[in-house]
């Protein structure tokens, strides 16, 4: 069971209220306070990226944002409810190539700010699943 859930509607305004709610997750599970600007940009990019499939395909669902921790480490799951999307690309054979594009360039950036990140595609939508060492006091 997560530590903490959000689901919001797919709206770009709500991306930011999850970026803060996650670093603040992640300070109190004890993630290193210089990684937190990572958990942000990577939360922010990949719940981004949840609310343009969603917006670009229709789907009326709420993005889902479940918070992880333990003694070892602390872990997010961006899910989206975009069936065959995980690698950023649209399962619409008309759907803009611009947005298929800045979904790659989202789990490009994402790839980069987090060390353990992992892209899975399901037949209910895609997850990006990213996880930081916490330290123990």
């Amino acid at each position: 069971m997560p530590t903490v859930e959000l689901l919001f509607s797919a709206q770009p305004e709500h991306v930011r209220t999850a970026r803060l709610v996650a670093a603040a997750v992640a300070r109190r599970a004890g993630v290193d306070e210089a990684a937190l600007d990572e958990v942000r940009l990577a939360v922010g990019e990949a719940c981004s990226r949840a609310v343009g499939l969603h917006r670009s395909n229709g789907v009326e669902a709420p993005v889902r944002v479940m918070l992880n921790e333990d003694e070892k480490k602390f872990s997010i799951e961006v899910a989206d409810e975009v069936p065959g999307n995980a690698s950023g690309g649209s399962p619409d054979a008309g759907a803009d190539e611009a947005a298929d594009d800045e979904g790659e360039m989202g789990l490009a950036v994402i790839s980069g700010l987090v060390d353990d990140v992992e892209v899975i595609e399901g037949a209910a939508g895609g997850t990006i699943r990213m996880s930081w060492p916490t330290t123990t006091a």
